[in-house]
């Protein structure tokens, strides 16, 4: 179990006063982490389970509590500057690392299964390399460790001009919507991240922290050695995140990966496919 130093910093987005610690997560820079909000469910192994962006853990409710609970204990998080964890400046994949090795700690666990979509399968493939000895079966779902420029700055620009506030209700807030975004499946995952309190809408992440850390979140996932556990890339077939010339950027760093795609999912992969998704998923970790 590594040594953690704690300190207090004010944090004017959540308490008066966070509880935070300091660790040093590389060979160059010290990350502070914060407590993540999570949600547990079932018994057994853990299992750690990772949203993507603008995600929160309550969009992994429904295979946690109906698939993945039946064998492991599965522990959904949200990540840093989203949901009900902390908001806080520094947004980067060695920092919300930093976090999940705090989390791990509270709870206990020596290690754990790591499962992460999009962001969240970044910041699992950046723990498996820095602390591989923490992660026992890594899961990615529709991301490589490549480099991804300029996906998604006019999503997050549209958000930040919407004043939230403005509006009286979640119908108004889809209808201003409609114009940056016309897919309404998108416009419905969008509005979980909206929340009332005190008779005003708002986000619930931290929309200006996530902005301003997005160019680090574009970069490749690098490690100094590879990561030689059991590794399993899940694509959607109608996706392209995961492209065939990626392979030979996961191939170095995860040796022993299996790849497996979903041909009728696109990249929210788990919910365009979860009876696919929970059994591939199943199966890889009862062997893993």
């Amino acid at each position: 179990m590594q040594q953690a130093h704690f300190l207090f910093f004010r944090d004017s987005f959540s308490t008066p006063f966070s509880f935070l610690s300091s660790r040093h997560r590389s060979k160059s820079r010290l990350f502070i982490s914060v407590k993540l909000f999570h949600r547990s469910y079932g018994e057994g192994h853990a299992l750690v389970i990772l949203h993507g962006l603008l995600g929160a853990s309550g969009n992994w409710h429904s295979l946690a509590g109906r698939v993945f609970s039946k064998r492991y204990r599965v522990i959904t998080v949200d990540l840093r500057n989203h949901g009900r964890s902390p908001h806080f400046e520094d947004f980067s994949y060695g920092a919300m690392a930093a976090d999940l090795l705090e989390l791990m700690d509270d709870l206990g666990l020596e290690s754990a299964h790591l499962l992460g979509h999009s962001m969240g399968g970044k910041t699992a493939m950046h723990l498996a390399l820095h602390d591989r000895e923490r992660v026992d079966g890594l899961v990615v779902a529709d991301i490589a460790p490549v480099a991804y420029p300029h996906l998604h700055e006019e999503t997050l620009s549209a958000l930040l001009e919407m004043d939230l506030s403005e509006y009286s209700s979640r119908e108004e807030i889809d209808e201003a919507m409609a114009a940056s975004f016309p897919d309404p499946a998108l416009r419905e995952f969008l509005l979980k991240g909206v929340r009332r309190k005190h008779g005003r809408f708002s986000w619930i992440f931290h929309l200006e922290a996530i902005t301003n850390g997005y160019g680090s979140l574009q970069e490749a996932v690098l490690g100094w050695q590879p990561f030689e556990g059991s590794a399993l890339f899940i694509r959607g077939g109608r996706s392209d995140y995961v492209l065939v010339e990626h392979m030979v950027s996961i191939r170095p760093m995860f040796p022993y990966a299996e790849i497996e795609t979903i041909e009728e999912a696109g990249h929210w992969i788990h919910a365009d496919a979860p009876d696919a998704f929970g059994e591939i998923v199943m199966a890889f970790l009862g062997r893993a």
